[in-house]
């Protein structure tokens, strides 16, 4: 007679063991990725940075090559518009920020005397001091940086290594697209090519849709913002909209701290009438663009919950500073866009695919054997 063993553990139990089994091996295998990336940042980023790019043109790249342009030189010419951009819109905002930064800086200096005043702390304490620091901070900070010139100089190498690095790898990225699926083919092991392909596709339309609904969605929230600071004669105005431009890549961070540099410098320069009307703006500006803009712009890409995206943007913050922060959302989509593909292919292969069993509509085959 054959002897039947009763396991050690439940059903339950062995499950939820197998879970934190796996559970386990992905986060280590996550930590030794983080852990690799940080080691060999100098050679990450610029391909990170070229990931973007390229989400970014690919659209302008694709839309080339219809018109029978051979692919290097499609790459070329939207490498060569993406300098274009980059540089008009850099020089822009720089120029906005150098006429009206000084401007700004004495309108914080200003409300923050405001406040101080009016919630009763002394000047010792408040904004004047604090002024003060930043100045002895600042020509500390210039006398240290005259005495480093070199440290300075590497710093500015560095950056303009990356910069072109980039770029380079964004044109092959372009040029060899058509590449990557046989790519993904032969580094995924056997009999997973299509699966691999199916994530690396769904990972990269995410991070493709998130820097697309990004950048316009920004655009749109600078425009309308600086129109109401002009309108409300808002010193700066154009200067606060570069900041509000910038400050959207970080999602719900950056459109606070831009906000509410506005709202102080209308609060130092204009009363707290037009202060209250700037809050108005600032707030229509952001109702629009979490009830209209990103349902229609980004109704394509995954969506995920503002906490994740405050999780994510402080994890990126810890691991790698500002540059972690622009980072984190756009890898976090692609990470969400892979568990999403996962979820799909794992749920339609659970799917019973067998004869069903016996309906009561239609009973069992009782014919003799």
């Amino acid at each position: 007679m054959e002897s039947t063993r009763k396991p050690l553990l439940p059903d339950a139990a062995r499950r939820t063991a197998a879970w934190c089994v796996v559970i386990l091996l992905v986060t280590g295998v996550a930590a030794v990725g983080i852990w690799l990336c940080v080691v060999f940042k100098t050679a990450v980023t610029p391909v990170l940075l070229a990931l973007l790019g390229t989400a970014l043109l690919g659209p302008v790249f694709r839309w080339l090559l219809r018109f029978r342009l051979r692919r290097s030189l499609a790459a070329g010419l939207t490498c060569v518009a993406l300098i274009a951009v980059v540089g008009g819109t850099g020089y822009i905002v720089v120029t906005a920020l150098i006429d009206s930064g000084d401007q700004i800086i004495e309108s914080l200096r200003q409300a923050g005397q405001w406040l101080a005043d009016h919630f009763g702390v002394a000047s010792g304490d408040g904004v004047s001091s604090l002024a003060d620091n930043a100045k002895k901070l600042l020509s500390k900070f210039g006398a240290s940086a005259a005495s480093g010139l070199l440290a300075g100089l590497s710093v500015i190498g560095t950056l303009v290594a990356t910069g072109v690095l980039s770029l380079l790898l964004t044109f092959f990225f372009l040029k060899d697209s058509d590449r990557a699926v046989h790519l993904a083919h032969s580094l995924a092991p056997r009999g997973t090519g299509h699966l691999v392909e199916a994530m690396a596709r769904r990972a990269f339309e995410a991070v493709e849709g998130f820097m697309r609904g990004t950048t316009l969605i920004a655009l749109i929230d600078a425009v309308c913002i600086t129109v109401g600071l002009l309108i409300l004669r808002v010193p700066g105005a154009v200067g606060l909209g570069a900041l509000v431009f910038i400050g959207a890549y970080i999602p719900y961070l950056g459109a606070f701290v831009s906000g509410a540099v506005a709202v102080l410098v209308a609060l130092a320069d204009r009363g707290v009438g037009t202060a209250l009307w700037t809050i108005g703006v600032v707030l229509a500006v952001q109702q629009l663009e979490g009830h209209i803009l990103q349902p229609v712009i980004q109704s394509r890409t995954v969506q995920m919950h503002p906490a994740m995206v405050m999780i994510a943007i402080t994890a990126g913050a810890s691991v790698a500073g500002l540059l972690g922060m622009l980072l984190a959302v756009p890898v976090a989509a692609a990470g969400f866009g892979v568990l999403s593909e996962l979820r799909k292919r794992y749920a339609s292969e659970e799917e019973p695919t067998g004869s069903p069993g016996p309906s009561p509509a239609e009973p069992p085959d009782a014919s003799p054997s």
